[in-house]
């Protein structure tokens, strides 16, 4: 099924702004190793109007394995807090250009939030055009959020088991991780990938903090051997840059929206699952 683009442009979004149906999200989220504080940064420098969406902390509260799709309910308690119902238009940005704020755009979408878009450069691109900011916590009224899940969004770790010999599941990890060559980030982790998977290193669908262009994506997406009409299962380190291959493939006019949400850091400690290393 096309859809339309997921990306709103930082000119339509301060034309907007305002609107009361429009509702703005900094969903930045950082690895520990960038040295970064992404409450702190948003409390000193936003979008007007943006509130903070914690992928940490709007998330499944009962495992260990990190930031997790939380239940409907618990999504649609948290991000109704925040002033957002499922029939808003949603701009979600981070602060690295195009990192985290795919997760958050899979996350709603997933929910049901159809009306829900990432913002094209983020706010290093807003802040280069000299574009409005304020500082502070960010508030809203709290309102109802609807949810209707997707079944297709969220895929668990048997259901990877299940459909990866006839389902393409394609790994965002960087290409050394992919094939075992670099070690994990995370402690405890196993190196190499799940038998039959792809690599597609989300950077290479990126550039300067912004998607590629349509005929890049759709270039770079077949060299690595994926098929984008067919059905993929996109994963990674843990479910953070995953989204950014759903949010290509959105780009290119294909609705998939197919997480494998427990990613390396479920696969990667868990010796009873298979694994595979060395390129594809």
């Amino acid at each position: 099924m096309a859809v339309e683009s997921p990306l709103k442009s930082t000119g339509w979004l301060d034309t907007y702004r305002a609107e009361p149906h429009v509702k703005i999200l900094d969903a930045s989220w950082y690895l520990p190793g960038m040295g970064r504080d992404a409450y702190r940064e948003f409390e000193n420098k936003h979008i007007p109007g943006a509130v903070f969406f914690d992928i940490d902390g709007i998330a499944q509260p009962d495992t260990d394995l990190p930031h997790m799709a939380a239940d409907p309910q618990r999504f649609a308690e948290m991000v109704g807090a925040l002033g957002i119902s499922a029939d808003d238009t949603i701009v979600v940005y981070d602060g690295a250009g195009l990192f985290s704020a795919a997760r958050a755009w899979w996350n709603f979408r997933a929910m049901g939030a159809a009306r829900t878009y990432v913002l094209d450069g983020g706010l290093p691109k807003w802040l280069a055009e000299g574009r409005q900011v304020e500082f502070g916590t960010g508030v809203a009224d709290p309102v109802p959020f609807a949810p209707h899940p997707r079944e297709d969004a969220l895929v668990s770790a048997e259901q990877v088991q299940r459909r990866r010999e006839y389902v393409q599941v394609v790994d965002m990890r960087p290409a050394d991780r992919f094939t075992g060559d670099a070690p994990e980030p995370r402690a405890g982790l196993r190196s190499g990938h799940i038998p039959g998977s792809l690599n597609v290193p989300f950077g290479d669908l990126v550039k300067a903090g912004r998607l590629r262009s349509k005929d890049e994506l759709a270039a770079r997406i077949a060299s690595a051997g994926v098929d984008a009409q067919q059905p993929v299962i996109a994963s990674c380190g843990s479910g953070v840059t995953a989204p950014i291959l759903l949010l290509a493939l959105a780009q290119m006019g294909i609705d998939a929206m197919s997480l494998y949400d427990g990613s390396w850091a479920e696969w990667g400690a868990n010796d009873a699952l298979p694994l595979e290393r060395g390129p594809a």
